[in-house]
């Protein structure tokens, strides 16, 4: 699956490369103001080297100018990069809708696929320019800070670190139900658009038969499943992110508490150490940053395993390699059994045939298999035993395209586009 998803950035070679320069530039500059900071809380200030501090503010206010341009490139050429991924994958979905057989559309409803079809495909394509980007910048600048605070002290950067996987062991406990949680919520919000697509499509009728209480009461229930699952996926959430948040908290409260003692003891200067406590930011944002990035890759994660879901559906089959031409349009059935479901035969053993040029009624109960048998003409689905030909062809070997494109066919639900 990700070997599916990384190749969709193959025609964006440029933007992305460019966007991870940037992204690389940002966090480089934002070791800046650290830096900076601790030449002058131990030099420029008790040596009242005041022209090295304007020069030092400067020179922040200017890479700062340029960080602003950067993150401009980044937020806008990053989303422009997703978007287009989101339509190349919209438009792969939707050619991929047009192959898929009849058997797929009885048991999906429209408003599932359209849920896959922008719902599903926002969230991967956020994911696709923010994932790597964030990635990236809190990778890099994780590193950096890492080593930065180690010249600082080593000792109280070895604290730091040892948090780490504390945060990381919490994030992964908690992610797999995070994961399970955002997947249901998707099926709940695609209930709910089903729900909504259906009622909308039959309000005509709705109203001929005043149901309106039935449909609200069939709604209320789907959109109280949708609740049900946010819920969960929030409970969750919030579970996740309140003990990460947690541990950081508490990871304050030791280097405040060691960098103090530290002090006292004579090991570290009062620069070293208002630096550390402000420097110790740019260490745990970065990880935070990862953390928070969990909720944004669940959500796109589980929308690229709804999209590859359909992707891997099995095309319609085409086997058929006679193309018609001057068709009469003899049509027979010869002991045709069909069934929808197994368990339930719909035609057993039906023979028939119908001269080209006659009008030909089928009469019977709802239910009975007149429109089923107008159904297997077209090949819309494979008959399970016996012979349905066309000018004395049989029909399985007839090319799909060539034998829809001799009818016509008036369903009972008209729809105009």
């Amino acid at each position: 699956m990700l070997k599916r998803f990384i190749s969709y950035y193959r025609p964006h070679k440029l933007i992305f490369t460019l966007d991870m320069i940037a992204s690389f530039l940002v966090a480089a500059i934002g070791m800046g103001y650290p830096l900076i900071t601790r030449f002058m809380l131990n030099d420029f200030i008790p040596n009242q080297k005041w022209d090295l501090i304007v020069i030092g503010g400067v020179s922040l206010f200017v890479i700062y100018l340029i960080r602003m341009g950067l993150r401009y490139f980044i937020q806008y050429y990053g989303h422009v990069m997703g978007v287009r991924m989101q339509a190349e994958m919209r438009d792969d979905l939707f050619a991929k809708l047009e192959k898929l057989p009849y058997s797929f559309y009885d048991n999906n409803e429209t408003g599932k696929i359209m849920s896959r079809m922008t719902n599903d495909l926002f969230d991967i394509s956020e994911l696709a320019h923010h994932g790597p980007e964030n990635l990236f910048i809190a990778g890099f600048t994780l590193i950096g800070a890492f080593i930065y605070l180690i010249f600082i002290n080593w000792v109280l950067a070895l604290i730091c670190f040892a948090m780490v996987p504390i945060l990381f062991s919490i994030t992964l406990y908690f992610r797999k139900r995070m994961r399970d949680a955002f997947v249901a919520s998707r099926v709940a919000i695609a209930k709910v658009n089903a729900s909504l697509e259906s009622s909308i499509s039959g309000i005509r009728v709705t109203k001929a038969y005043n149901n309106a209480d039935i449909e609200k009461e069939k709604f209320n229930e789907t959109n109280q499943e949708f609740v049900n699952a946010r819920k969960s996926a929030f409970s969750a959430m919030a579970t996740f992110f309140s003990s990460s948040q947690f541990v950081t908290d508490v990871f304050n409260v030791i280097i405040l508490i060691a960098g103090g003692l530290f002090l006292f003891n004579g090991d570290l200067s009062f620069g070293d150490y208002s630096t550390f406590i402000v420097s110790i930011n740019l260490f745990i944002a970065p990880v935070n940053q990862l953390i928070n990035f969990m909720e944004q890759f669940q959500n796109g994660a589980s929308g690229f395993k709804r999209f590859v879901e359909i992707m891997e559906e099995k095309d319609e089959e085409d086997n058929g390699n006679i193309i018609l031409d001057n068709v009469d349009g003899d049509i027979s059935f010869k002991n045709v059994v069909f069934s929808y479901d197994k368990s339930k035969g719909i035609l057993k053993d039906v023979s028939f045939n119908i001269k080209a040029g006659k009008t030909i009624a089928l009469v019977g109960p709802t239910g009975g298999g007149k429109s089923t048998i107008c159904h297997l003409i077209p090949r819309f689905y494979n008959i399970d035993s016996g012979l349905i030909t066309l000018d004395d062809k049989n029909i399985n070997e007839i090319k799909l395209e060539s034998l829809r494109e001799q009818m016509g066919i008036v369903q009972q639900d008209v729809f105009l586009f």
